[in-house]
């Protein structure tokens, strides 16, 4: 079996280190190879069964499987990947729980022992993974390791629903903060959340942007913000959210910071010889707020149309002089929507046009497109308004120091999760006494906020050692650092009162009690976090908005289907997390989400509207996540499919079995060499490229899967030939690496689904991650296989997974340091100063 022998230190993940070697399972072939055929002699090619003769003498004992199928290679003369199997203690399995755990991994699987190699049968695998799980999980219960996070700090999903929830202020994190780092798959992890003079600069520069948004600064100058319409995207359809009667557009959600008057531009996509598209027919263009519309503008006819061929960067400049607008508007949270009304009097294409109006950027005639929309403003302001966030901060209007400390006490025991102490209530006074000198009551809170958002004890999520604990021993977190886990694994957000309210009393570690606040927020509408920033770093939907399909290949793909496949794929798992449905309803399901886009990509009919609803498939090619196009286009290329990148997401994200980094300098997969030459299929040209040694190994591990979803194009568009109705019949036909035969989407479902505690512990293992904030190690194992054994008993449910979670050792406890802590945040280390 190929395992990567490396012996990890407690509390870190297990993964396959890249180096400059050829990869294991590489290597695994060659040895393997080697001394099959040393051992045995010339054989005939091994079907992945054991012959007649050596099936009647199988061996029973885990000892002797070990022996018989894996020592073969990993032993003290070949050393496979730097593994001797054959010098380690079955009695004594903890001794290496980092080795075993990886055994136990590749042997469910299928992965290991290869095929082309004698493999132990089914009955035989089970015997050994149980051996081994068992003795590991005994003495991990007599010796529990729950791991030791270190400080986190906040990323910018965590940060604007902090805002969020702190000041009923939405707020846009990405243009506040730099992209953050991302480990193990998710970028809430402690580990490579760091820290820079320029990151706390950027920090700083958001407090003061937000108090002043959130409180209403007077002094608040006029500013533009612009909002860009995607150019891939088609605008003669009706965009959800948008009055009815409407195509294109966009609907922009904003905060406006004062009371006053806003200018509000349309600018028009042009061509790449500055020309405006479709001023050969006529059109109307409306800007509505909140609702209601506040400008219509019309545009085009033969007037425009015969400007434009004359000098057509004038022409354009004089439209789009029609499309602004000069409105008062109240401060806080605004909807504008920008979109071209109707016009079923344009003239008939007399070719059927491409399903994306925007294909062509060249072509002046067409679809007019909206370009960017620009808010700029406020001018005249008349003051801060009435606003949620101003109703949050604003609680009081008593006398002013006495309600300043009120409203600074309530905003920073939130905003510092419980965690505040008469020190930090003095120092944040002092902030408003400076702010309110020369100037009003709003000032000084304005500044006092802007110190609280500012603190690291905001930024930062600090848990401290108790003191009197030993070193290197585990110990239960406090109530409010709790509240704090828990918050941040269901909300990406602080805790909210009740949840401080009962770790204050110190009555949130009562079992009873948690259980029920897990189901409370779990029904909470802030649960929706564990859809965006869960699912969608797992299932790498967060990648489709930086995938761009070859136009020439794919010229129906827009925007508008982009976003059907993220949304289709949200609502989908938020039905599962909602309806505590069994999580293998996510491979399973004979149902998704679909609008009248998305339904015409798939080819249901009856499906009409841009509005989302539930429809009950047919068939068993779109049942579960595998018929999603959002996962199927992620795990393409821009001009074709990628057996190779499906196979991989798929041992990555559904099996948790990432095959081995490929090689360096690995060859690239032959293209076709022009005219006259055969054209060969993407098959013909995978297996070419497997006759490369360095290539097959991984190449047989991943391939087969990848094939099982080749009647799926690169946009998640079902076909039966590969090229157009003209081009080959695809073959999806293949052999998993258990020897499995699957010949299309539904038998690889099937046999992803036969074994349920492998894409269960996998979810499992993925949330857990998400839910830590660091990676899962061999330590955590035992853990994550108790959480599956107790969920299995109650059909797999998406609760009994969270709550089997919130309940482990590794959330609830956390290893003491072995030595003093080398950076404390606080008052005695400066920065709080």
């Amino acid at each position: 079996m190929v395992l990567n022998a490396s012996i990890y230190p407690r509390g870190y993940t297990l993964v396959d280190v890249p180096t400059v070697r050829l990869s294991l399972s590489v290597m695994l072939a060659v040895f393997c190879a080697w001394a099959a055929v040393h051992a045995k002699g010339p054989q005939a090619p091994s079907t992945g069964a054991a012959p007649p003769e050596a099936r009647a003498a199988a061996p029973t004992s885990p000892r002797a499987i070990l022996d018989t199928y894996c020592v073969t290679c990993h032993n003290q003369r070949l050393k496979t990947a730097d593994l001797a199997l054959d010098t380690l203690d079955l009695a004594q399995v903890a001794d290496h729980a980092g080795v075993w755990e990886k055994v136990v991994r590749k042997v469910r699987v299928g992965m290991m022992p290869p095929q082309g190699v004698p493999r132990p049968d089914a009955g035989q695998q089970r015997a050994l993974v149980a051996l081994l799980e068992s003795s590991l999980d005994r003495a991990a219960a007599s010796r529990p390791d729950p791991g030791r996070s270190t400080i986190h700090r906040l990323n910018r999903a965590e940060y604007a629903a902090a805002i969020r929830d702190l000041l009923a202020l939405d707020v846009d994190s990405a243009a506040l903060l730099p992209p953050d780092d991302s480990g193990y798959g998710f970028d809430n992890i402690a580990d490579v959340l760091g820290v820079s003079p320029v990151l706390m600069e950027r920090y700083l520069a958001a407090a003061s942007k937000i108090a002043a948004l959130a409180v209403g600064d007077r002094d608040t100058q006029p500013a533009g913000e612009t909002f860009m319409v995607r150019q891939d995207a088609s605008q003669d359809q009706q965009i959800d959210g948008l009055p009815i009667g409407t195509v294109g557009g966009r609907l922009i959600e904003t905060t406006l910071p004062l009371d006053g008057e806003y200018v509000i531009q349309v600018k028009l996509f042009r061509t790449n010889l500055g020309a405006m598209r479709g001023l050969e027919s006529e059109h109307q263009l409306e800007i509505a707020v909140d609702g209601e519309r506040v400008h219509v503008a019309s545009f085009g006819g033969d007037d425009d149309f015969k400007a434009a061929l004359a000098n057509p960067t004038a022409a354009g400049d004089a439209v789009e002089a029609r499309f602004t607008v000069r409105k008062t508007l109240p401060a806080g949270p605004t909807k504008i929507g920008v979109a071209f009304l109707r016009n079923l009097a344009l003239v008939p294409w007399r070719l059927q046009p491409f399903l994306r109006s925007s294909n062509d950027t060249l072509d002046p005639a067409g679809w007019p497109h909206i370009d960017r929309v620009i808010v700029t403003g406020p001018f005249n302001p008349t003051g801060p308004g009435d606003t949620p966030s101003r109703r949050r901060i604003f609680t009081c209007r008593t006398s002013e120091d006495a309600c300043a400390k009120q409203i600074i006490a309530t905003l920073a025991r939130r905003a510092y999760r419980g965690q505040v102490t008469d020190a930090d209530l003095t120092r944040l006074f002092e902030f408003y006494t400076e702010g309110r000198s020369g100037r009003t009551f709003d000032a000084g809170i304005q500044l006092a906020l802007q110190r609280i958002l500012a603190s690291p004890k905001f930024t930062f999520r600090i848990e401290r050692d108790p003191a009197g604990v030993a070193p290197g021993t585990a110990y239960r977190v406090a109530d409010l650092e709790l509240a704090s886990r828990l918050s941040f694994f269901l909300w990406s957000s602080i805790p909210d009162d009740e949840l401080l309210d009962l770790a204050s009393k110190g009555r949130l570690r009562n079992p009873d009690v948690l259980a029920k606040q897990v189901s409370r927020m779990l029904a909470d509408p802030k649960s929706r976090a564990l859809v965006e920033n869960f699912a969608g770093q797992w299932l790498y939907l967060r990648n489709l908005r930086n995938q761009v399909p070859n136009s020439l290949a794919f010229p129906d793909f827009d925007d508008n289907l982009r976003r059907a496949f993220q949304t289709e794929t949200e609502l989908f798992f938020e039905s599962v997390m909602r309806e505590d449905r069994n999580v293998l309803d996510l491979m399973t399901a004979d149902y998704t989400f679909l609008n009248e886009r998305l339904a015409r990509h798939y080819d249901v009919p009856n499906v009409m509207g841009s509005h989302f609803r539930r429809v009950k498939m047919t068939g068993t090619n779109r049942r579960g996540l595998l018929g999603h196009g959002s996962v199927l286009m992620v795990s393409s290329h821009t001009d074709r499919t990628s057996p190779v990148v499906r196979g991989k997401w798929i041992l990555d994200n559904l099996m948790g079995a990432p095959p081995p980094p490929p090689p360096v300098n690995v060859p690239p997969l032959k293209e076709s060499e022009g005219p006259g030459t055969k054209v060969q299929t993407l098959r013909e040209r995978l297996e070419e490229h497997r006759g490369n040694p360095t290539c097959a190994a991984c190449h047989k591990l991943m391939d087969p899967i990848g094939f099982a979803l080749e009647n799926f194009d690169a946009v998640g568009a079902y076909r039966t030939r590969d090229g157009g109705t003209l081009g080959p019949v695809i073959d999806a036909s293949g052999q998993l690496m258990d020897g499995t035969r699957v010949d299309g989407v539904a038998t690889l479902r099937e046999a992803l689904v036969r074994q349920p505690e492998i894409f269960v512990g996998t979810f499992t293992e993925k949330l857990m991650t998400y839910a830590l904030g660091r990676g899962v190690g061999a330590s955590d194992m035992p853990v994550v296989r108790a959480i599956l054994r107790n969920s299995a008993r109650q059909d797999y449910r998406f609760s009994t997974i969270v709550q089997g979670i919130v309940a482990s050792a590794p959330f609830q406890l956390r290893m003491s340091a072995l030595s003093p802590e080398p950076l404390a945040l606080g008052p005695s280390s400066g920065v709080e100063r």
